[in-house]
């Protein structure tokens, strides 16, 4: 494969419209987040809605029959709820929610597909001042009740077939779930199950009342997202309202948002993207978003970018890698005209990935990097500016980031030669820094050291301020002295033309420590031949060295994730060692 330049230039053709984040260090030099409430709520007071600030401020604007959100259905059906129409639908579940007793702090958890009704009782939930914690919906009854309980969870808004298969049996063990809402119950034989509301019933029954008046603050609580870790149990980061200084920012300088695109954010609202940016952020920016409610299928996605015009795209790696696996020939059936933007978050994204894009879609894809901790994206690649594959890009306006070490002595400091490796910290103060682990104080402290915000994640910083993913600081194998990221050794797999994925681990050997171990995913067409692998570690060996190049490959028909998109390592290295799995609730295809 002939070698590719080490970037990948923007130029006056591709940047149309003009981008938001042109002038960067004009932007960052001048920038404050107080000057951003100010413009989403000039003179705005004590009060702060995250929901209210999504909604209202266009149902009352000039743009209030603007699509918000456009739902397609399984069969391809689009249905479109504008800014008007959705203000109406929030207000309303605001209004069922004060009926029954349900306020200001209240625990409500949304676990469904996605449809309509997730996303209003989301953006009602929190115009009552509730706190809400979209589930996914392919969690099994153990996860779900593991979240629910740790959470609190006062009310469920859920589908009848999900309340029946997967909550009705753990119920007994959440005494504080006290409203059960359920979509679709009227319609099922029998009506609602025993012990719910109807979700179309409370919604008619509210019509003719006034929506509560409800007023919460900056620092008042608005979402409970979970995270797992390698052990131990879920933790519940906490997010407030001033969050949403965050989501409307980086809408605009890291997703480049301008007031007509069709954006299309293909998280499912059960994890963090899917909520920070696949509800919030584009209703804030008032543009029209699409809402797929099947799952992924490679042919569909590209009718889906084709049919309806999408501008801005944003999407994980593990979707990126398995529309590389379908081949290119199906993209080049369709045609995105509008297409202007694509970006990817949910775990590193290899640079074949980057360039893939660019030479299938004719876009780059820019890869940002975030966590649920931070609660909205810190660092990327931006519309304007040149693009390192493999970089996660530089901080965003309002971002202070740094690579430290732990001296011997314990203390925290600041690396400040380039291209030293070492974890990412970030100086307190973006607003959407999440405030807590719920019920977890000294594992909260833990991530922190006086100012700065311990991401837990290795990198480093090159002499031009991009930041590299190295690998999370428990996934970093040491091998015969030398520290080896995984995400490095997975990157130089993929640039094989067989390999769609590829998964590392560090292998316990008692002469060096460790040695590097791959597991490969191949592209169809290809078979898991010996003469295949010894081509991949000479692949390997020839682009890394001796040193950091895998020992041992072994071909998988499909590598293990997570639901957001992350290639479980752990799980790979368990496997291997047969080691506890430990915490399996994420796993794709787990139920």
């Amino acid at each position: 494969m002939a070698e590719r330049p080490p970037l990948i230039r923007k130029t006056a053709a591709s940047l149309k419209p003009a981008p938001n984040l042109a002038e960067r260090d004009a932007t960052c030099a001048t920038f404050s987040w107080q000057q951003v409430r100010e413009e989403l709520q000039p003179g705005g007071g004590e009060a702060l809605n995250m929901a209210r600030l999504a909604v209202d401020r266009h149902a009352g604007g000039p743009r209030p029959q603007h699509t918000a959100l456009r739902f397609i259905a399984a069969d391809g059906v689009a249905r479109d709820l504008s800014y008007a129409g959705l203000k109406q639908q929030t207000d309303r579940f605001a209004v069922a929610l004060a009926g029954l007793r349900v306020g200001r702090g209240d625990r409500l958890f949304v676990l469904a597909g996605r449809i309509e009704p997730l996303y209003v009782a989301v953006l009602g939930a929190l115009k009552n001042g509730c706190v809400v914690t979209p589930l996914f919906s392919a969690f099994g009854p153990e996860p779900i009740a593991t979240r629910m309980a740790i959470g609190q969870a006062r009310v469920l808004v859920t589908t009848a077939a999900l309340y029946q298969r997967k909550v009705e049996a753990i119920r007994g063990r959440l005494p504080q779930l006290e409203h059960v809402i359920v979509v679709g119950g009227a319609a099922a034989a029998g009506g609602a199950p025993a012990g719910t509301h109807d979700y179309a019933t409370l919604m008619a029954q509210a019509a003719d009342r006034p929506t509560p008046a409800v007023e919460t603050t900056a620092s008042d609580m608005a979402l409970l997202h979970f995270t797992s870790g390698t052990t131990g149990t879920p933790k519940g980061a906490i997010h407030v309202h001033e969050a949403v200084l965050t989501h409307y920012a980086t809408g605009r300088h890291a997703l480049d948002l301008h007031a007509e695109d069709v954006f299309w954010c293909t998280a499912d609202p059960g994890w963090v993207t899917g909520t920070s940016y696949g509800i919030v952020a584009p209703l804030l920016h008032g543009v029209t978003s699409i809402v797929d409610e099947a799952e992924f299928d490679a042919e569909r996605w590209y009718r889906i970018l084709h049919e309806q015009q999408v501008s801005i795209w944003y999407t994980a790696p593990t979707a990126i890698r398995m529309l590389m696996k379908a081949g290119p020939e199906l993209a080049r059936r369709y045609r995105f005209p509008k297409l202007r933007f694509i970006a990817s978050v949910g775990e590193p994204l290899n640079p074949e990935a980057v360039w893939w894009g660019q030479e299938v879609l004719g876009l780059p894809i820019h890869d940002n990097w975030w966590q649920t901790e931070t609660g909205g994206i810190m660092i990327a690649n931006t519309a304007a500016h040149d693009i390192k594959p493999g970089s996660m890009g530089r901080p965003l306006p309002g971002v202070e980031a740094s690579i430290v070490r732990r001296s011997e002595a314990g203390a925290i400091e600041v690396v400040t030669q380039p291209d030293t490796e070492g974890e990412l910290a970030l100086k307190r103060g973006w607003p959407s820094m999440f405030r807590g682990y719920l019920g977890q104080e000294e594992r909260y402290r833990k991530c922190f050291a006086g100012d700065l915000y311990l991401s837990g994640d290795l990198a480093r910083r090159d002499a031009d301020g991009y930041y590299w993913f190295v690998g999370r600081a428990d996934d970093v194998i040491k091998s015969a002295g030398h520290l080896i990221g995984p995400f490095e050794v997975e990157s130089a797999l993929m640039e094989h033309p067989a390999v769609a994925e590829a998964g590392v681990i560090g292998k316990p050997d008692a002469t060096v420590g460790e040695v590097v171990k791959a597991f490969v995913a191949l592209k169809a067409g290809f078979e898991p031949t010996e003469a295949l692998r010894m081509e991949l570690l000479g692949h390997a060996r020839k682009r890394l060295g001796a040193a950091v190049a895998p020992k041992e490959i072994a071909f998988q028909a499909a590598l293990p994730h997570t639901r957001s998109g992350k290639v479980m390592r752990r799980l790979l290295k368990a496997r291997e060692l047969g080691l506890p799995e430990g915490d399996t609730s994420t796993l794709e295809g787990r139920e």
